[in-house]
């Protein structure tokens, strides 16, 4: 199978702008393409994943991954499926998280001479004149146009600012910079970012003329990959240190049922014709496929030990904290400076290991007979802990049936 039929076979194709010449491309090695990451954290997240598992796949096809990073664009703020405007970052706060970005990319993409290429807009962007930018690119854009795609339409009830108006000019910019610079033929990007890629590729052909060539294309499930980065505790971080690699596996073991052969598809590089027979798979068979899957990927993500080490914990979930494999498990830690006369209160000490998010939100989960201390369930929203619990060096609270932290003291 040819490379684009895998990506259509794999459910990653959405939307194109002239498929039979991007086929020939990527079929051939011959893309040059892009995909924006704007650096709105210190950390890439789960609704980044599918594109870094896309760079990859092509590249190692023998196309070439252009990681362009927003740098420039950040200071803006991509209206894109928001209901209000984004926070503004500082230039400082930016940068360092464009240094957290290009450590995480490289464990996925394999950049140097003749290979992917890392590239910062606020290397052009940064130093543009207004009114040169007014006159040589705001001039081939139609305000009516613009005011009709999705990405604006859906916030002008709500408020749009001039801000944020800016950012699908800077965005075609970029595949023009990138296009006229570096040879770039092809941007990718989520479904929800379709009005804006497309601009990019209209913005090169008037300014270049009708045979300049640049093509776009979609991920079918970006924009719910952003959705799939959130859950009820925040976001879920490929940075081991906002996200424990347990974690993030147990994340991927989570999924439900519905989902977890799609993103088998999607995300891993396991061969097709093993996911098609996993099609077939029903019932508990569906377990043992979240566990492939969370396999897979925190393999991908944290490396092959570090999934080893997730998965022997996980299934110590269904043995008792006395038998766990307690080596493994999430650790949270505590200091002694928090108790008052040797006690906590145990939703305190929900809040503190991330178990919950507030010792009010602590209290609810007790209440509800949610919170499991060393075996025991613990159902006093007053319940405490002293420092004599934790004689053994730590202790095991499990909130529900799949989630659990070893406490321990410092």
């Amino acid at each position: 199978m040819k490379v684009y039929d895998e990506l259509v076979a794999r459910g990653l194709i959405a939307q194109v702008t002239d498929e039979k010449e991007i086929k020939e491309l990527v079929d051939n090695g011959k893309a040059v393409f892009y995909i924006g990451f704007d650096p709105t954290a210190d950390s890439l997240h789960v609704g980044h994943f599918m594109a870094l598992c896309l760079m990859k796949r092509l590249q190692m096809a023998g196309n070439k991954p252009v990681a362009l990073l927003g740098g420039g664009t950040g200071m803006i703020g991509d209206p894109s499926g928001r209901s209000d405007m984004r926070k503004m970052l500082t230039v400082e706060q930016i940068d360092h998280n464009i240094d957290c970005f290009k450590k995480q990319m490289s464990r996925f993409i394999e950049f140097g001479d003749d290979k992917a290429i890392m590239v910062n807009n606020a290397d052009w962007l940064r130093d543009l004149k207004y009114i040169d930018v007014l006159r040589d690119v705001g001039s081939y854009f139609s305000v009516n146009n613009m005011l009709r795609a999705e990405c604006y339409k859906q916030r002008m009830e709500r408020g749009l600012s001039f801000l944020e108006f800016n950012y699908m000019i800077m965005q075609a910019y970029d595949f023009y910079h990138l296009f006229t610079k570096f040879g770039c033929n092809m941007e990718f990007g989520g479904d929800d970012q379709w009005s804006n890629m497309l601009a990019g590729t209209e913005l090169i052909r008037k300014k270049l003329g009708k045979d300049a060539y640049a093509m776009t294309i979609t991920l079918l499930l970006n924009s719910e990959g952003k959705k799939m980065g959130k859950t009820s505790s925040g976001a879920v971080w490929l940075d081991p240190d906002k996200t424990s690699p347990y974690d993030f596996y147990q994340y991927w073991r989570n999924v439900g049922d519905q989902d977890v052969l799609k993103c088998i598809r999607m995300l891993t590089f396991l061969p097709l014709e093993q996911i098609d027979e996993m099609d077939k798979w029903e019932g508990s068979q569906l377990n043992e496929a979240k566990e492939i899957l969370a396999y897979e990927l925190t393999s991908l993500v944290h490396g092959k030990d570090e999934a080893e080490k997730a998965r022997k914990a996980a299934k110590s979930i269904f043995v008792s904290s006395g038998s766990a494999d307690h080596e493994n498990m999430p650790v949270a830690e505590i200091g002694k400076d928090e108790f008052k006369d040797g006690k906590i209160a145990l939703s305190q000490v929900l809040a503190l290991s991330e178990l919950a998010k507030s010792k009010g939100e602590g209290r609810r989960l007790i209440e509800q007979g949610g919170i499991t201390v060393d075996d025991k369930k613990e159902t006093s929203p007053v319940a405490v802990l002293t420092e004599a619990d934790f004689k053994k060096g730590f202790v095991v609270i499990k909130k529900g049936k799949k989630v659990f932290k070893k406490i321990t003291l410092k």
